[in-house]
Order: structure tokens, then C-alpha cells, then sequence
């Protein structure tokens, strides 16, 4: 248990728009304070921001006496990072995805094992969704049985270049869409069913011909039999996020997703029950959720598993270790896609 005579003092590297909505939730827990940030765009003189002090470069931030480090840097910086805090004997926050690649995630496993006191959490912040809760909760008590299929589509109008548009290289993204958005989904779908065996899929970059995808077709099967089928997308034209889940007495339809923007439109949990009648169920009950409160839900968490030493409740270094392999096995069933873009992967990365 970590005295909380004084707050926690915590450290930002990257401070974009993830970073500073990271700060607000931050500065309002009870056990935390922001006391230092980085990112390349400040300029020098900006030596205080409303006390704040700020950096350019993660290791001059890592300078500063911290207690707990957020990680909101693009993906080829991720892994380093998080290691280097690890090292500075601070609890780390990293944002999805993890890294660039599953050999990025088991780097990060070897670093952490030396430091076992330490937390180390990473940002799957859609599980802290209100409707991901509930919905997981009636999965768990079985009100509508058992789980037969899932079918997810999380989309973009397109693969956002911005930063200098790294998230359209694979050499400092990994990977596009799926990796940086699907990712969710991916682990949606895993919280829900658990560990996928079989994978098929085609992967695409026919429309914005970067050398990451813009569009993956996933067929996912787990150990029961059950089914999970994934559209993520970077030509959607318009923000979208659905999931059905069927189960055998009835499902249930996430529609919408509370964002920053605002794009992914209204949250809503949507509940059938199965009805014997021929032209199918007539009714349905729908819960709107107003209120985002994921961002601070999962800041709390990660405050209260350091002050009193309790385990994460969710994204543990496993749990992102799962969702990068699932997300490569998913690369790799394509088999062109394999051969194209993913034979000379590490090459490409240990080079950058």
C-alpha cells in the first residue's frame, strides 16, 4: 500500500489530444497529480504550462521526480517508453496499441518481470464503457443464455494522417486500422468469448494503397464452436461502431460509441429476447448512455491498484500480449498479405 499522504506525481509523454484528456482525469483523482509532460510540438520556452513542466523529449521528462508515467506516444515509441519508465522505478500507463508487433509486447514482458512491485496497465479504454459493462454482465449471469456468434464492424472515414502521417508507414505504425482502431474490437470480442483457435481472413490496402491496411475481413472461431465475424475498416466514409451479439435466448446490439468527437454517435445497448413467434421478436428495450465515463473510470482503477496494491483489473501486460497475437494472427491468415508485408517485419523494425 503506497501512503497517500502526498499525491502521486505523474509524468506525460506525448502530450497531444489523448495525452491532455489523460491529464483531466488525471488532476482529478483523488491520488494523482500532473506534474511534468513531453511532446516534440512544445516549444523550448515553454518551460511551465499552469505549473506544469514540459519537455520535448521523453527522457528529459523521465528526469523529473515522478511516480507514475503515461505513455500517449505513437506506436513505434510505445514499448521503449513504457520499458524506460519501468526502469526509472515508475508505474506506467501505456495507450493501445501496446507496440508495433508481438516481438514490441514480449520485450516489455522481459523488462517488467524484473520490476514485480511495479504496475504496469495498458489503455483498452472500451472496456470502462458503460454499455461494454453491462453487456458483459448479462453475458456472465446467463439472463440470455449462451453466446452463438458475434458480428463487430468498427469503422473510420479514412487512415488519418497526421504527426507527420506516421500512422500510414508500417515501419512506425506496425500496422493500420486494425492495429490502431480494430484493436478494440479484437478485444472485445476476446473478453467476451475468450481465446479464438482459428482464424480466417483478407486483408486490404486497395483503396488508400499505403503499406498498412485500409480495410480486414476477420471469421474468428473459438473452442466452443462460436463464431466472430469482424469488418474493421478505414473506408466507411462515416464513423461507425456496431456489435452484435446472439445468444440463445435472445441478444444484444452495441450501437455507438461516446467519444472525444462525438462521430461514433449515440451509446446504446440494445436488448432482444428471443420470441417463438414466426416473424421473430416485436419488442426490444433500449439503453441510451449519456455519460462517458470510461476515461475516468480507468484512471481511477489504475490510481487505486497502486495506492492499494491490488491487481489490474484490466489490461495487464498479458491481456495486450493476447490482443497483439490475436491481431497478427489475423494479419497472417491472409496469406498474401503474410508474404507482402509481414516476412520482413522485425527486419524493418529493428532498423527504425
Amino acid at each position: 500500500m503506497v501512503s497517500t499522504d502526498e499525491k502521486l506525481k505523474v509524468g506525460i509523454a506525448g502530450y497531444g489530444v489523448v495525452g491532455k484528456r489523460r491529464r483531466q482525469f488525471i488532476d482529478q483523482n483523488l491520488h494523482m497529480k500532473t506534474i511534468a509532460v513531453c511532446d516534440k510540438t512544445l516549444r523550448k520556452s515553454d518551460l511551465f504550462i499552469n505549473g506544469v513542466k514540459c519537455c520535448r523529449h521523453y527522457k528529459e521528462l523521465l528526469k523529473t521526480p515522478l511516480d507514475v508515467l503515461f505513455v500517449c506516444l505513437p506506436n513505434y515509441l510505445a514499448a521503449e517508453v513504457t520499458m524506460a519508465g519501468l526502469e526509472k522505478g515508475l508505474h506506467v500507463f501505456c495507450e493501445k496499441p501496446p507496440g508495433r508487433s508481438v516481438a514490441d509486447i514480449e520485450k516489455v514482458i522481459e523488462a517488467e518481470k524484473k520490476y514485480p512491485k511495479l504496475k504496469l496497465k495498458y489503455g483498452f479504454n472500451h472496456r470502462y464503457h458503460d454499455s461494454v459493462k453491462e453487456a458483459l454482465r448479462i453475458i456472465q449471469s446467463k439472463e440470455f443464455g449462451e453466446i452463438i456468434n458475434i458480428r463487430g464492424v468498427y469503422g473510420k472515414s479514412k487512415i488519418i494522417s497526421f504527426a507527420s502521417g506516421w500512422r500510414a508507414k508500417r515501419k512506425y505504425a506496425g500496422g493500420g486500422i486494425l492495429l490502431d482502431q480494430g484493436i478494440h474490437m479484437v478485444d472485445l470480442m476476446q473478453l467476451f468469448c475468450g481465446k479464438f483457435v482459428e482464424v480466417k481472413s483478407y486483408v486490404s490496402n486497395s483503396y488508400w494503397h499505403h503499406d498498412v491496411e485500409d480495410n480486414v475481413y476477420a471469421i474468428l472461431r473459438d473452442k466452443n464452436n462460436r463464431i466472430a465475424m469482424l469488418h474493421s475498416s478505414a473506408t466507411q466514409w462515416q464513423h461507425q461502431f456496431s456489435l452484435d451479439i446472439t445468444l440463445t435466448k435472445g441478444s444484444l446490439r452495441l450501437q455507438g460509441i461516446l467519444s472525444g468527437s462525438k462521430s461514433y454517435g449515440q451509446e446504446q445497448l440494445v436488448k432482444v429476447r428471443r420470441s417463438e413467434a414466426d416473424i421473430g421478436t416485436q419488442s426490444e428495450e433500449v439503453i441510451n448512455y449519456l455519460n462517458d465515463n470510461s476515461w475516468r473510470d480507468e484512471v481511477n482503477e489504475f490510481a487505486d491498484s497502486i495506492v492499494n496494491d491490488k491487481p489490474t483489473y484490466a489490461g495487464t501486460i498479458f491481456d495486450a500480449l493476447s490482443t497483439m497475437q490475436l491481431v497478427y494472427k489475423i494479419y497472417s491468415a491472409d496469406a498474401e498479405w503474410k508474404e507482402k508485408f509481414l516476412k520482413e517485419d522485425s527486419a524493418k523494425i529493428l532498423t527504425v
